[in-house]
């Protein structure tokens, strides 16, 4: 990363309305009704977390953490991440709560573990009736700001035989919610035994994810 990057980062990060300066950086788990397993991989962020603290100037607070869709407490954290596989569900209050996070200027995560694809845009649509999931272009941002992924999401684990996919929805010209399918990074985040990835694989994954959180302090 050029030091006119890190420092628009460091700038980013000191102005941050969000409770994340004097410990580091924290990302949070959203945890959600519905059935699906919210919580797996409880690994994942905290090695991406050691991973950017490790390759950047941002401070990290590499813990797991995680916060009810139900609580104010999303309010405390620039980044939510979703993940699971099966059913998400989401009610009327938290649609409201999620909808202000994402206007304040939070920014949410979600990676398809493998069977919530249908469920993602079937709730994501309550937030914005009139907005649906857009396929990023491969010369976006998120893919070159740090690392370069010429093609866009990386391919960590094979679902269903097609190509990864990023998608995004845009609140005031921002890009506020990104979603991968069919990449699924956050598997390659989370410690080797959990999935016996390759470390090629894993290294290609927290770059990818690096690339998010910049993003997301950044934009």
């Amino acid at each position: 990363m050029n030091k006119q990057k890190m420092l628009i980062v460091l700038l980013m990060l000191a102005s941050l309305s969000f409770a994340q300066t004097n410990t580091g950086l924290q990302i949070a788990r959203l945890k959600y009704g519905g059935g699906g397993d919210w919580y797996n991989d409880p690994s994942a962020e905290v090695n991406l977390l050691k991973f950017v603290g490790e390759n950047t100037t941002i401070k990290t607070n590499p813990k797991y953490v995680f916060v009810d869709v139900e609580s104010n407490d999303i309010f405390s954290y620039p980044i939510l991440f979703i993940t699971g596989h099966g059913n998400i569900v989401f009610s009327k209050d938290d649609v409201l709560r999620l909808r202000k996070y994402l206007e304040e200027g939070g920014f949410i995560y979600i990676d398809d573990d493998y069977g919530l694809d249908k469920a993602v845009r079937r709730e994501f649509k309550k937030f914005y009736p009139n907005k649906q999931f857009v396929e990023l272009p491969f010369n976006h941002e998120i893919y070159h700001n740090v690392y370069n992924f010429e093609f866009g999401p990386p391919k960590i684990h094979e679902h269903n035989n097609k190509p990864p996919q990023g998608f995004g929805i845009f609140v005031n010209k921002r890009l506020a919610v990104y979603y991968t399918y069919e990449s699924n990074p956050s598997d390659g985040w989370a410690d080797k035994e959990a999935h016996n990835d390759p470390e090629s694989v894993r290294e290609e994954a927290l770059k990818f994810g690096a690339n998010l959180i910049v993003f997301a302090l950044t934009q």
